[in-house]
């Protein structure tokens, strides 16, 4: 697929979804890119924002398989992955699949649920398959993860440990409508939920089809400098006993790519980077004080962002970058 019609695809869903979310477009392209780029979001912010919706939302703009999963404390790892149940008639076991067998799966209040609970979900967000009972099943593609979480809130709730937070690709919040936005809202659900008609405007195989060819976007050597030097430059940080993974160093390559191929862009931008640092990078700082972690880990990646110098391109580097790759090879 060419990266002009990935935009084109792009268009359809933002025009889709703006059927029923207001004012939430860049959003909406953060969430987008977490989906092109085979990634996982997390949405992390306080009740009513419109977590769910969005979720929703975007999944039925989508032709493909959609579970919800509400997590409770309750909640055990086999009511999210499957398990194996006895058949007396065959006298064997028969695999009866979770809701995680899915394409776009939406874990909704992921904090709420055990550790154990939660850790069911590691291997079908990174891998891609899920494991019971020794025996490994692969998920049909696409796979999408959306999370949501409440960090308001702390009673009754377990927070997600580090090698879970590494694993999503972005984490965001969506903010409250005001002004003008947040009469839109009103007169849109005046009459009735405009999510009830919506229908799907993208496919399967077409979501497929860009996971495959987003990675065509060209990212010049200044780039990936520029990601390399913010990356360590994390791991020297005053405040921060750990830094951003490789994981995460590779993950900021990917988003920014899906973010230039949905903005009709075939080579990456110094301002991609730098657009999505905070919501690639911030979630996956640790902290040596855990007291409001999640505000000072964005504070200090927007100042760690001050301080390090972008590259800058002439019109016309890349071509020439290139044109000096192809001399070399003849």
């Amino acid at each position: 697929m060419e990266i002009k019609q990935i935009k084109v695809i792009a268009d359809k869903i933002r025009d889709n979804v703006s059927k029923v979310i207001v004012g939430k477009e860049e959003e909406l392209d953060l969430i987008m890119v977490g989906l092109f780029s085979s990634g996982n979001i997390l949405l992390d912010d306080v009740p009513g924002t419109g977590k769910t919706v969005l979720s929703k939302t975007l999944a039925k703009s989508v032709d493909c398989d959609f579970k919800r999963i509400q997590f409770t404390p309750d909640l055990l790892p086999s009511d999210v992955t499957g398990l194996n149940i006895y058949n007396q008639k065959s006298g064997e076991f028969d695999f009866r699949p979770g809701p995680a067998f899915t394409n776009i799966m939406l874990a909704d209040e992921i904090n709420r649920a055990t550790p154990r609970t939660q850790s069911s979900l590691l291997e079908c967000m990174e891998e891609k398959q899920i494991t019971v009972d020794g025996e490994t099943r692969k998920l049909d593609a696409p796979y999408f993860v959306i999370a949501t979480q409440n960090p308001v809130e702390s009673s009754g709730t377990f927070p997600l440990p580090e090698a879970q937070m590494d694993r999503f690709l972005i984490r965001m919040k969506l903010g409250y409508p005001v002004g003008a936005d947040a009469k839109k809202v009103l007169d849109r659900f005046n009459d009735a939920n405009p999510f009830n008609d919506l229908e799907a405007v993208v496919t399967k195989d077409e979501i497929i089809d860009i996971q495959n060819s987003y990675a065509k976007v060209f990212v010049s050597e200044p780039i990936k400098d520029y990601i390399v030097r913010i990356v360590d430059a994390t791991r020297s940080l005053e405040d921060v006993s750990l830094g951003v993974s490789p994981r995460g160093m590779l993950a900021m390559m990917r988003a920014c790519q899906a973010y230039a191929a949905i903005n009709g862009r075939d080579h990456v931008l110094p301002d991609d980077v730098k657009r999505l640092a905070e919501p690639v990078f911030a979630h996956r700082l640790v902290l040596r004080s855990s007291y409001g972690a999640s505000e000072k880990s964005v504070e200090l990646i927007e100042r760690l962002m001050g301080r390090i110098n972008a590259p800058t391109e002439e019109p016309g580097a890349r071509l020439s970058e290139e044109k000096a790759e192809t001399a070399e090879e003849e």
